[in-house]
Formats: structure tokens, C-alpha cells, sequence
């Protein structure tokens, strides 16, 4: 088990604990930040309602606004398929959803076309 995981399963009883020496202190000033965390297990309760539950998606938002970017998606193009060793390279670059646009393009114009509108976008990057 992972140092998070076990951090996780003793929080509980962390909070618990500090929450009961907050009531046992004579000072006022930890009474009002310790015995707001007992509420700690409804808030986690929600958040998995809100991860788990299909209304809310929260999962599916968590996947693509924050973990998407740091997972490789694409990789291998096969050497089989149509394409020469640096059109491979170039959709090896790309994400799944990139890939299957680029071939439905490629599929339609041809791959001249594509190289056409890299060189465009790279002749406008070089004049900014």
C-alpha cells in the first residue's frame, strides 16, 4: 500500500483525535478549526457521489481537465499501414482523436494536403 492510501484510511482518525484535544484545551482559538473537520467524512461521501454518480460525471471531468494532459495517448503507428516512415512519425506525435482526424483528412484531400497546412502554420509561426 501506498503512503497516500494509508495517510487516507488513518485522516479519520487523525481528525478525530484532534478534534477531541481541540474540546480538552483550554484556548478557543483551535475549538473553532478542529470541530469543523468531524464534517470531513460527509464531505468525502459527497465527493465520491460526485465522482461515481453518471448525473454529475465528475470522474470524466477529472480525467480530461487534469490527468488527460499527462497521459501519453498515441504512440505506435504501425509500419504496415499506408503511410511513409516521417508521415508515421508525424501522426506518432499526435493524440488518438488527432490521429483519427488527420486520417479522415488524409482519407478525403490526401496527404499533400497536410503537409500544405503544416507549412502554413509554420509560416505563420514564424511571423509572430
Amino acid at each position: 500500500m501506498g503512503v497516500l492510501a494509508v495517510i487516507a484510511k488513518r485522516l479519520d482518525a487523525l481528525i478525530g483525535y484532534a478534534s477531541l484535544r481541540a474540546i480538552e484545551s483550554p484556548s478557543t482559538l483551535d475549538d473553532q478549526q478542529w470541530l469543523t473537520l468531524p464534517f470531513w467524512a460527509y464531505m468525502k461521501l459527497l465527493f465520491c457521489m460526485w465522482l461515481v454518480l453518471p448525473m454529475f460525471h465528475g470522474a470524466a471531468y477529472i480525467y480530461e481537465k487534469h490527468i488527460r494532459r499527462y497521459v501519453k495517448i498515441g504512440g505506435y503507428v504501425s509500419p504496415s499501414s499506408n503511410y511513409t516512415a516521417d508521415q508515421r512519425k508525424v501522426l506518432q506525435m499526435m493524440s488518438l482523436d488527432a490521429r483519427k482526424s488527420v486520417s479522415q483528412y488524409v482519407e478525403k484531400h490526401g496527404w499533400e494536403a497536410v503537409e500544405r497546412a503544416i507549412k502554413a502554420a509554420e509560416k505563420e509561426t514564424k511571423k509572430r
